[in-house]
C-alpha cells in the first residue's frame, strides 16, 4: 500500500507538520528526505530496510559516497542531498553559537562540536575561538592523526589564537572508538595547552571530547 493510501494521521509528513519531527521514529525521518520508495517498498519500508542494512541512522549518515549509493534506493544525487542537509544543520549550529556567549549556550556549543567532530573516523583536534565576550570567532581544524592518536602541538594552537586575536578558547577533540573517557595524555595535553596560551593571555575555558552519546567536558569533571 503507498503511504497516499494511509490515513492522514499516520502519513509522517503530516504527523511531523501536525506534532512536530520530534515525533518521529528515525524510519519515519528518513522516508520524508528519501520521498518515494521503489518497487514493492513504501518510503517507509525502504527507510526500515535501510535502517537493518546500515544498523543505525547515524552510519547512514556518515557513509561515504561509495558505500551509501550501494544501497537499494540510494544514490549520488541522494548522497548529494544528504551531504546538503548535514552542513545546513552545522551552519545553523553555527550561527546560534555567533548570537550569544558560549556561556549562556552550553548545549549549543556540545551540539555544535559533536557534529563537526563525531562523523571523523581517525582522531581530530581543533579549536572554537572566542572574543573577550566569550562570543565565537570561528573554528578550526588544526591537526588530524590517525584512529586512535593525534600529534598536537601547542606553539601552533597559540599561533593561531594569536592570529584570530582570540581572548579565549575551547580545545576539542574526538575519540573514534566512541569512548569519550580522557587518557592520561589528553589531561596532561590540556595542561600543557592552558600553561602555552596562559604566556600570551589566552584562556583555555574547556576541553571536550567527542565520543558517543554528549560530548565530555573536561572543566566539568575538575581536571583543568
Amino acid at each position: 500500500m503507498s503511504i497516499r493510501d494511509w490515513p492522514a494521521a499516520e502519513r509522517p509528513r503530516e504527523r511531523l507538520l501536525e506534532l512536530g519531527s520530534g515525533s518521529l521514529s528515525d524510519a519515519e525521518l528518513l522516508a520524508i528526505f528519501l520521498r518515494t520508495g521503489v518497487a514493492g517498498k513504501s518510503a517507509v519500508d525502504l527507510a526500515r530496510h535501510l535502517l537493518q542494512q546500515f544498523g543505525s541512522l547515524r552510519t547512514l549518515l556518515e557513509a561515504d559516497l561509495r558505500t551509501f549509493s550501494g544501497e537499494l534506493g540510494l544514490g549520488p544525487a541522494k548522497f548529494a542531498q544528504l551531504q546538503a542537509v548535514l552542513e545546513m544543520a552545522r551552519r545553523h549550529l553555527a550561527e546560534r553559537l555567533r548570537r550569544d556567549s558560549v556561556m549562556e549556550s552550553p548545549l549549543a556549543v556540545r551540539d555544535y562540536l559533536k557534529s563537526m567532530l563525531r562523523h571523523e573516523p581517525h582522531e581530530v583536534f581543533g579549536c572554537l575561538f572566542l572574543d573577550s565576550k566569550h562570543r565565537v570567532l570561528t573554528f578550526e581544524v588544526l591537526f588530524r592523526g590517525s584512529i586512535d592518536n593525534t600529534s598536537v602541538y601547542p606553539r601552533q594552537v597559540v599561533k593561531r589564537a594569536l592570529a584570530h586575536n582570540a581572548a579565549a578558547l575551547i580545545l576539542c577533540h574526538n575519540h573514534p572508538s566512541g569512548n569519550p573517557d580522557p587518557s592520561q595524555a589528553d589531561r596532561l595535553l590540556t595542561k600543557r595547552l592552558q600553561e602555552a596560551l596562559e604566556l600570551v593571555d589566552v584562556r583555555v575555558l574547556d576541553h571536550f571530547i567527542i565520543g558517543d552519546g554528549d560530548p565530555l567536558s573536561m572543566a566539568e569533571y575538575g581536571w583543568m
